[in-house]
């Protein structure tokens, strides 16, 4: 999540740089080190490299080549729940379509300059700002990849969530959802009605059913209460 630095509020993105190329990945971090609103929180050889950090740490940017071995750009995007905004970078000029589809904030081909650098970072920004209260977590709903589309999923609709091993089953009042992420990633997307009550389950707290010393009810599904969010729970519920 984009931050402000103390010293004269400048807006500070978290990125990552994805490229297969050496140099490519040399030239980029250097431009990426001389601008003040960049932090790089990693330097990624390949799409399964970078599922790996935006699995763990939350991105607000991707520079992201599109030509990469085994996995392309766009298959990571494919994968991924949710989507930062992302900047491709290519030797080609044959992706504009797909980028236009894909919605990236820009597309800069390769070898980059400084000035066109600068104008696709500016972008990024004035995106990031015009996007800030929705990535606060004011917003009611998350956007999850199903079928090659991103489906709105209101809070109020999300029964619970279940740990499924690389993945999360998101558990709705009409329907499951299955997407590549992780319980850390999505606990920190969600809003305070969400508690993770279990290493297995994140639950709505306004779709508790009943509560008994181990466990709790939504929907039917009894969900074990771990000892250590035991107390967080209670704390969170208007107890007579």
């Amino acid at each position: 999540m984009a931050t402000l630095a103390d010293n004269n509020h400048t807006m500070i993105l978290k990125c990552i740089i994805v490229d297969d190329e050496t140099m490519a990945r040399k030239a980029l971090q250097r431009l990426c080190e001389q601008h003040e609103s960049l932090d790089i929180v990693a330097i990624c050889e390949n799409a399964t490299q970078a599922l790996n950090v935006l699995s763990e740490h939350e991105i607000d940017l991707i520079w992201l080549d599109v030509e990469m071995p085994e996995l392309s750009g766009f298959d990571l995007l494919d994968r991924l729940p949710v989507v930062p905004q992302v900047i491709l970078t290519t030797a080609k000029t044959d992706y504009a379509f797909d980028a236009f589809q894909y919605q990236v904030t820009d597309y800069l081909k390769k070898p980059i300059t400084q000035p066109r650098f600068k104008l696709a970072v500016e972008k990024v920004l004035a995106a990031q700002k015009k996007n800030e209260p929705v990535r606060q977590g004011d917003n009611k709903a998350i956007y999850v990849k199903c079928d090659g589309r991103y489906v709105r999923v209101p809070y109020d609709s999300i029964m619970y969530i279940e740990n499924a091993g690389d993945y999360v089953k998101i558990l709705t009042s009409q329907q499951a959802f299955v997407v590549y992420t992780t319980m850390k990633s999505l606990e920190e997307k969600l809003g305070t009605q969400f508690l993770r009550v279990h290493r297995s389950y994140i639950i709505n707290l306004d779709k508790i059913v009943d509560i008994e010393e181990s466990n709790l009810v939504v929907a039917s599904k009894v969900i074990p209460i771990s000892r250590a969010n035991k107390s967080e729970l209670m704390s969170r519920l208007n107890l007579l």
